[in-house]
């Protein structure tokens, strides 16, 4: 199919807030506590942007109580229509689930009068039905909320590489630090071409001055020692949900040595699968 419609139930407090954030990171068009009659006519709606519509993430479950009903009318309404989908249904185990709201002290939506417990049973059997009919079941009872958006990024986006969007930025401390910048890297350590009279006019970008930083010896061991640090840390981002990350390498005056690094860095990072990697050199644009 040219687009996929993910619908995500299950248990109140089971991870379906995680879960639809997971989607909205991998790109996915997504809505909280839509009313199931709505839910065709959204479909409709979305797919006028034709092959370039983005996929659905829809929530639907217990919240909407006067609609929750119909659920299984609207689906099969959405089949006849030739509309593909997966339901996505999470649950936890009910020790779990009381812990979880013990932890929070949010009322459970089906706990009017009784206890949590008595709400998450009720909800459970009105849920039995759908669980039944999903096409994918998570229980999240031993699950870290880390664990829970790899598997979800895992089924529908692949690697997690693309999910994280990094900027590298060299930069001049004359002008000031980068106001973005999530990790600064101050390389007014290594040998400067400013003082070789045939390097100064060029940048960090010409051959014959990356060569020249990179014929000593502190450049070649900071330069593994960065690599190392970059391969160690960026999937640990990854892994905490991280989606944008500057990186900024400055030196004196933001014309050889940081753009050296900058540029040795994104070959590394491109080398290593990281697709969303953008390049830039602020005192190279003026």
């Amino acid at each position: 199919m040219n687009r996929q419609l993910v619908i995500i139930t299950g248990l109140s407090g089971s991870g379906k807030s995680t879960a639809v954030k997971t989607l909205e990171d991998v790109g996915f068009f997504c809505v909280d506590n839509l009313p199931v009659d709505l839910l065709p006519k959204l479909v409709e709606l979305t797919e006028t942007g034709g092959a370039a519509a983005p996929p659905l993430g829809i929530v639907i479950d217990l919240r909407q109580r006067e609609f929750f009903p119909r659920h299984r009318e609207v689906l099969r309404e959405l089949e006849a229509q030739g509309t593909s989908f997966e339901v996505l249904f999470l649950e936890a185990s009910d020790e779990m689930l009381v812990r979880r709201y013990s932890e929070t002290r949010r009322q459970h939506p089906m706990d009017r009068q009784g206890s949590v417990i008595d709400g998450i049973r009720k909800e459970r059997m009105e849920l039995d039905g759908l669980r039944r009919e999903a096409d994918w079941v998570i229980d999240t009872s031993e699950m870290t909320v880390h664990q829970l958006r790899d598997a979800i990024k895992k089924r529908y986006s692949g690697s997690g590489v693309g999910g994280l969007t990094i900027v590298i930025n060299s930069f001049g401390f004359g002008k000031g630090l980068p106001i973005e910048s999530d990790l600064v890297l101050d390389v007014r350590f290594l040998p400067n071409p400013h003082f070789v009279d045939e390097l100064r006019p060029k940048d960090g970008r010409d051959v014959e001055v990356a060569a020249w930083i990179l014929s000593h010896d502190t450049t070649t061991r900071f330069i593994q020692k960065i690599e190392d640090l970059m391969i160690f840390l960026l999937p640990l981002y990854i892994r905490e949900g991280k989606r944008y990350l500057t990186i900024s390498v400055g030196c004196t005056g933001g014309r050889h040595r940081s753009v050296m690094v900058a540029e040795h860095l994104y070959g590394l990072l491109i080398r290593k699968g990281y697709t969303n990697v953008r390049l830039r050199h602020r005192e190279l644009s003026d």
